[in-house]
């Protein structure tokens, strides 16, 4: 279950970097689409937090020693700025829902730009450290 749970972790990446991109674009050409797809993105997002979130609760307690966690550069962006980081996207992803819910668009547009540099920052891309990083799609 635990693999699985890593697997659609990491599938739903693609699928709100997708919505987050397409959200965007059409915040910034003032389309309405921009709400439904705003929602769209708005539930993935949540899904993928409480998958994480999952995650992080499941593995947090097998580091009595906060040293260890901030000393070791994996544990510190797994256990630490990968998980505070996302909220924040998270965070702003909801700000921007509702911001599009008003048509404001210049504040849904910000939004969603500050979002999407932080969750492309905070992913475990492949080309990241060997022990941070992980594969381009799951189970490869």
């Amino acid at each position: 279950m635990i693999t699985g749970l890593l697997h659609l972790h990491s599938l739903l990446r693609w699928v709100i970097l997708i919505l987050l991109v397409v959200s965007l674009y059409l915040s910034l050409s003032k389309s309405e689409r921009i709400k439904s797809t705003g929602l769209w993105l708005m539930i993935t997002s949540h899904v993928m937090l409480l998958i994480g979130l999952y995650q992080w609760f499941r593995d947090v307690f097998n580091y009595p020693d906060f040293k260890s966690v901030v000393g070791t550069p994996a544990l510190r962006f797994f256990k630490m700025e990968h998980p505070v980081m996302m909220v924040i996207a998270v965070i702003l992803i909801t700000l921007a829902r509702k911001k599009s819910k008003e048509l404001n668009y210049r504040s849904n547009s910000i939004f969603l730009g500050i979002a999407l540099l932080i969750i492309l920052a905070m992913v475990p891309w492949p080309f990241r450290d060997a022990a941070i990083a992980r594969p381009w799609f799951p189970g490869m």
